[in-house]
């Protein structure tokens, strides 16, 4: 195994800090991102030291805002200054937010997709042209089942911004693979145990639309929803399972890396549905002659 540069975003919990310890313990060298490193995640970056002393490995984090272009940028040049390069980005961070779609204000929405979309775009910006510089790389982007599988009710801003990743991640791919740049999407259910996404989603701001939809036709939905969802997940479900799917693709040998993962006890449908559209993609590629850009050269 070769020993990679990683960048880990929205490390300090749940997928994102199991990944970069994960990531860690197979030997790479892990940057672990996350906000106010010196602040609110002061706790977070202590751990992380803590793991990496008690485990021996090279588990690092750096001070990195995915909303703020100055603050990605200078993550990367800290990165690059301190390794000379960088080989592997994982695309994690991200929100959710519950509640019904017409009580979140656009405002709202533009502030999901900010983070859960438009981070991708800002650290992609600062880091491809060291990757392209390179030659050799690999981009990860932790998708979601929500993007094709069932979609409960009360969560359509954040299924609305995974979709967009998940797209963006697709084109992306393709004009990565003559860099020598792989792309591998890493697909999660919806895992109620284990991360925060849950017990830290956002509220609808317009309190009066949201009760007008809890006490009206839709009571209890909210509860049904989440219940159900709960209710599909296995018992034995572990969200690590992601971190060590994440890491099993970093080490698989060059050129064999799967474009595609899921992760989903549940098994909502999103695997099946997934199956179709890339095959439907490749084809497309070979119909117009572009075969060549499914894979790395």
């Amino acid at each position: 195994m070769e020993k990679q540069v990683i960048l880990v975003t929205g490390a300090s919990s749940g997928f994102g800090a199991l990944t970069a310890r994960a990531l860690a313990d197979a030997g790479h060298t892990v940057y672990a991102s996350m906000r106010e490193t010196a602040g609110r995640n002061a706790a977070q970056a202590s751990a992380a030291a803590d793991y990496a002393q008690a485990h021996g490995v090279d588990l690092r984090t750096v001070e990195l805002d995915v909303t703020s272009e100055p603050s990605v940028e200078a993550a990367i040049a800290r990165i690059v200054a301190a390794d000379g390069r960088l080989d592997v980005l994982v695309h994690n961070a991200g929100h959710m937010s519950f509640g019904p779609a017409e009580a979140f204000t656009p405002e709202q929405y533009a502030q999901l997709f900010d983070v859960n979309v438009l981070s991708t775009q800002r650290v992609n910006r600062a880091a491809l042209p060291v990757l392209r510089k390179q030659g050799r790389g690999l981009v990860v982007w932790v998708s979601s089942s929500s993007t094709r599988g069932g979609t409960p009710p009360f969560l359509a801003p954040y299924f609305a911004a995974k979709a967009a990743m998940d797209s963006l991640a697709v084109s992306y791919a393709s004009e990565l693979t003559r860099w020598g740049i792989e792309t591998s999407i890493i697909v999660p259910g919806a895992f109620t145990k284990g991360t925060n996404h849950f017990a830290h989603s956002g509220k609808p701001a317009d309190e009066a639309v949201a009760e007008t939809y809890m006490k009206g036709p839709y009571a209890g939905v909210a509860e049904a929803a989440l219940n159900g969802l709960a209710a599909l997940e296995p018992a034995d479900a572990d969200a690590g399972e992601v971190a060590r799917a994440i890491a099993r693709v970093v080490d698989a040998p060059f050129g064999r890396r799967p474009f595609r993962v899921h992760i989903d006890p549940s098994q909502d449908g999103a695997e099946i549905v997934n199956g179709v559209a890339d095959r439907v993609r490749a084809e497309m590629f070979r119909r117009i002659g572009l075969e060549d850009l499914l894979t790395v050269k």
